[in-house]
């Protein structure tokens, strides 16, 4: 049963991926033929064609490799400078050039001269390349929101569920009180497991946070007004300073790192609470920052996961993972042990996470990515609208076809990046409990 499980989340996983790449190439898709340019293929998959049909003049298929997709676009680069298409040279790195500006013109038919790409305005290329990448940010915002506001989160509420019996260090690494440890400030107030803290120091608090900030400010006495057993008690207590684990500035703990700051002495309930429209927004972008600062700090991870890959070393679970390691975890996400709406959100969130790597990695300004493309189109638009300023000649359109030895190497050092996670995920995956 638990391999049925395992291959089921695989599979729903999979399948929300290969949506998210033809939604992805849509956008490509729908713009391009808004503004004119020809599509002879829109393609969801790399290698052999297992399925496709031809409409009008765009051939759409299925390939045997889920690991991407693209669309063809006729005319992505200019011609050469001497107005030919193809012409050919020694030197390697004049060859990837002349091989590019060939391969977007070799389906060129007669009337498609009214029909390149690169004879598109500035401002319309750029359309057409980001559209791919916000389909994807819209994907992620859309789940995102929609799990968070009707599901919600696993959050520590201002309920008791028990109460520290003395004051123990953070930092101590132990659960026992030891003698000599002074009693909890909570048990010498009579706070009791059940309670429900409504306002500390008169100030009412609706969420742990709040009445978190509220303690750790607080070192003497103070007043707590709780909900128990269907009537309000005000309790009076002495908060003591102790060591505690660090605050970030999303509010988030942060481990291995304490601060002194007023101590009460009780756990703090979880359970699902659904988010508020503003709740969600601010959650989510907190989430675009945490990935874009993820994706920028990448090639600092690359020891870690090589020691995870090749040397047994931890990998974290923050560690980046590839389409293989995604898989996995939702194959793991339907075995655990908890209700069904618990799994189907944590796979949403997983599918909402991915197409945000998605369109942040798309959106990096460089060759062959998407954020190249557009990177291109705008210094086009930049040296035009310079010349024209200063009544120069007009340059022409930008030949990006000149930087494809750069796009080599970049896709290169990706497609080993992208070796190193798969081994790391094959042999020594990120886990989940």
């Amino acid at each position: 049963m638990t391999i049925l499980l395992t291959v089921l989340g695989i599979v729903i996983f999979a399948v929300g991926l290969l949506f998210s790449i033809a939604f992805h190439e849509m956008g490509h898709l729908s713009t391009a033929k808004m503004f004119g340019i020809r599509v002879p293929q829109y393609m969801v998959g790399f290698g052999p064609t297992i399925w496709s049909k031809r409409k009008n003049d765009t051939e759409y298929g299925i390939k045997a490799i889920p690991l991407g997709g693209y669309i063809r676009m006729i005319g992505m680069f200019p011609p050469g400078a001497d107005g030919r298409i193809e012409s050919r040279s020694t030197s390697p790195w004049r060859s990837m050039v002349e091989d590019a500006r060939s391969a977007a013109f070799e389906e060129l038919q007669p009337g498609d001269e009214k029909l390149l790409f690169y004879t598109r305005k500035p401002w319309k290329r750029v359309i057409v390349m980001f559209a791919g990448p916000f389909m994807n940010l819209i994907l992620a915002v859309a789940i995102f929101l929609g799990v968070a506001m009707s599901y919600g989160f696993q959050t520590q509420t201002t309920d008791v569920a028990a109460v520290q019996q003395c004051v123990i260090s953070q930092s101590a690494k132990r659960q026992t009180c030891e003698k000599g440890d002074p009693v909890s400030p909570a048990k010498a107030a009579g706070l009791k497991q059940g309670d429900k803290i409504v306002a500390f120091n008169g100030r009412k608090v609706a969420d742990w946070s709040t009445l978190s900030d509220l303690i750790r400010k607080t070192i003497g006495p103070a007043t707590i007004t709780v909900q128990r057993d269907g009537s309000e008690q005000v309790l009076h207590a002495k908060l003591l300073s102790n060591t505690v684990l660090k605050k970030d500035s999303n509010g988030d703990v942060v481990q291995d790192k304490y601060v002194p700051a007023g101590y009460l002495g009780f756990a703090a309930s979880t359970k699902i609470v659904p988010l508020t429209f503003s709740q969600s927004v601010d959650r989510m972008g907190t989430m675009i920052e945490d990935s874009a600062k993820r994706i920028v700090d990448l090639p600092s991870e690359i020891p870690a996961l090589w020691r995870a890959a090749f040397d047994g070393g931890e990998r974290k679970a923050d560690s980046p993972v590839g389409v293989v390691g995604a898989a996995r975890i939702g194959g793991e996400v339907m075995t655990l042990h908890v209700p069904a709406q618990s799994q189907i959100a944590m796979l949403l969130f997983l599918l909402a996470g991915f197409n945000l790597s998605l369109f942040l990695f798309n959106m990096l300004p460089l060759l062959p990515l998407d954020g190249g493309h557009i990177a291109g189109a705008l210094w086009e638009a930049l040296r035009r609208n310079v010349a024209r300023v200063f009544s120069r000649p007009d340059p022409g359109p930008f030949d990006v076809a000149k930087l494809m030895p750069v796009a080599y190497v970049v896709a290169g050092l990706f497609i080993c990046f992208t070796a190193l996670v798969f081994i790391a995920d094959v042999v020594n995956p990120v886990k989940i409990s």
